[in-house]
């Protein structure tokens, strides 16, 4: 599986409340409504950065801690975001990820800058920065891991196939 996009790099520790605020958990149920909200509190412009099918956030160590808040990754790939690379990701934001398909991937994001060329190759192992000319390592996925993400997540797998082979 291949994925293509430039980034938008963040820091460390973002929690799931800078992805979406607290604040609009009950008032905004329409996904799409929700996905204008994204990362407004530490940037009011993030949502004008995305370019849909083609952005890849990019954030430093503890990605996604806090609540286990399901809105956040959802709000996320509803934005238009291809993916999301960090040093490392909290458990349950990580598993809620890959729930819905949305690819997060761990690697060393310290030699990405903001809108470097990505191209994160799964089968290989490698995110190669085109911009910049050098490859980062990733820690690999199960098997299992990317047959999810080439489903679309874990309710299209099971339609699909009836029944998880893991």
């Amino acid at each position: 599986m291949s994925i293509a996009g430039k980034s938008i790099k963040l820091g460390d520790n973002i929690n799931t409340d800078f992805i979406i605020s607290g604040r609009y958990k009950f008032a905004i149920t329409d996904m799409k409504e929700l996905a204008k909200h994204i990362m407004e509190d530490i940037d009011p412009n993030f949502p004008q950065k995305i370019t849909p099918g083609k952005s890849i956030i990019v954030a430093g160590n503890n990605f996604g801690m806090g609540s286990s808040r399901e809105q956040a990754p959802l709000v996320i790939k509803e934005a238009g975001i291809v993916a999301v690379l960090s040093g490392q990701f909290a458990r349950i934001f990580f598993r809620n990820g890959f729930n819905i398909g949305l690819p997060l991937i761990e690697t060393d994001t310290s030699r990405i800058d903001q809108d470097d060329e990505l191209e994160i190759d799964l089968d290989k192992g490698i995110v190669k920065n085109l911009t910049k000319g050098i490859n980062l390592s990733i820690k690999p996925l199960p098997k299992f891991m990317q047959e999810l993400l080439n489903e679309g997540g874990i309710i299209n797998y099971y339609k699909k196939h009836g029944e998880l082979k893991i």
